[in-house]
């Protein structure tokens, strides 16, 4: 995706012994030697859990599941804008010569999606792409990709966002536009898709310069968001309106789809984060970690001292393993929502992403799942299942430069962002909860 505190100092809080019932509660398959042993579970708490902040240079954007439009002032991580690019070709090219032309509209079908404060005014800029849509190199388009458009609007809205609603709006297009569009289908001037797409080079949907306001989703679906070319007909005492969609196209390779999704002047700390190698630790900022979907800034997380467990006396396997992640506090509202997953991958020292976490199964994804239930006392955190993961760091001969990396599901079709402590101590810490099982443990 993209181009591209010290020693183990295990705290004992649990002394139990060998039975079917504590070691069925886990993963851990007891084996003759274990059961026949005395055995100590005991849970370490204080493991060296370190954060940072990296940023990819881009992420695939033209592979995202839904039009991305709008903008806001984070004060965190500065301007937040997207826009939304696309090629479109036309459901048909027949129209009959006693025909006339009516009007064009756009119609962008809302798609449940949205962040940031629906309560205030947007505004979409429709204007006319000056090139066809193709991707400087390879086959994908990025959020930081640019295309050329004309100045002048093909059509303006400002709205008050009903996201969840199932509205769609209509947005009307220049009559220019649309007559041009009618007079050619009518003289049989353009009859298929390449001529289509060699006259007419698409859309650009841009947010309000001055706009403040939320990112809205609209779905990319062929019956959901497109333009509608008006016309009718006389047939005996009344005229008959008929129209030509004109869709998404979404069967030319690559796909002449966008969205440009970037973030500007950030806090001071984050506008380090200029390359992919460049891993902003928390200790420099504030104790914090940040993550911000779309743009590819993501929370790194290692464990440089986790073989250090292999020093407890006595043979030992591991029960479980749970990562405690805490949103900083002040730092998500209504309008900053903390979704309730984040999803877990790996990146080489590099930062470069290699695969997202599974299970033992090698199927089933690892995701951090929010936990809420003591929330009315700002005890809010996100669990993240890692027996598996230190399992195998554990067993492997070699040390690992992999690191962990958390991002929101569906990251390259959302802006979520999220802020999140490091480890300092405090009882807002990172804190890697490991259950570890001892048995045959040699005498002093």
């Amino acid at each position: 995706m993209g181009k591209y505190l010290g020693l183990l100092c295990p705290f004992i809080v649990v002394f139990v012994s060998c039975s079917s019932e504590n070691i069925n509660t886990s993963d851990f398959l007891a084996g003759e030697a274990f059961t026949g042993s005395n055995m100590r579970v005991v849970l370490l708490d204080t493991l060296t859990v370190e954060t940072s902040t990296m940023k990819f240079d881009s992420i695939v954007s033209s592979e995202s599941s839904r039009i991305l439009v709008g903008k806001y002032i984070d004060p965190i991580f500065g301007t937040v804008s997207t826009s939304s690019y696309m090629g479109m070709v036309p459901s048909s090219f027949t129209i009959d010569s006693e025909a006339e032309y009516d009007s064009i509209a756009l119609y962008l079908k809302l798609d449940k999606y949205y962040y940031n404060d629906t309560l205030r005014t947007n505004t979409i800029h429709i204007k006319q792409l000056a090139k066809t849509l193709k991707p400087d190199e390879g086959s994908y388009f990025y959020n930081t990709a640019e295309a050329e458009y004309y100045e002048d609007d093909l059509g303006a809205m400002s709205y008050a966002p009903r996201p969840l609603d199932s509205d769609t709006l209509e947005i009307k297009i220049s009559d220019e536009l649309g007559l041009d569009f009618f007079e050619k289908f009518q003289e049989k001037l353009i009859t298929n898709t390449d001529q289509f797409k060699d006259y007419f080079k698409g859309l650009a949907l841009l947010p309000g310069e001055d706009d403040d306001g939320s990112i809205i989703g609209f779905s990319k679906e062929t019956r959901a968001s497109f333009m509608r070319l008006y016309f009718s007909s006389s047939e005996e005492s009344e005229r008959v309106q008929s129209y030509i969609d004109i869709n998404l196209d979404q069967s030319s390779s690559p796909v002449p789809f966008f969205n440009q999704i970037i973030a500007e002047n950030p806090i001071e700390p984050l506008q380090v984060l200029t390359d992919t190698e460049v891993n902003l630790g928390s200790m420099d900022a504030d104790n914090l970690s940040f993550i911000q979907a779309g743009v590819g800034m993501t929370t790194r997380i290692e464990f440089p001292h986790i073989k250090t467990i292999n020093d407890i006396r006595g043979q030992g396997t591991i029960l479980d393993a749970v990562l405690k992640v805490r949103p900083a506090l002040g730092t998500f509202d209504d309008k900053f929502i903390l979704r309730d997953t984040l999803s877990v991958y790996l990146v080489d020292q590099n930062n470069e992403l290699t695969e997202q976490l599974l299970y033992s199964d090698g199927a089933t994804s690892v995701l951090g799942i929010l936990n809420r239930n003591n929330e009315e006392f700002n005890d809010i955190y996100y669990e993240i299942p890692l027996g598996s993961y230190i399992e195998k760091i554990l067993l492997a001969d070699r040390e690992t430069d992999e690191a962990l990396i958390l991002l929101p599901d569906d990251y390259n079709s959302t802006v979520d962002r999220f802020v999140l402590y490091g480890m300092d101590q405090s009882e807002n810490s990172i804190v890697l909860e490991l259950t570890y099982a001892i048995y045959d443990e040699d005498d002093e």
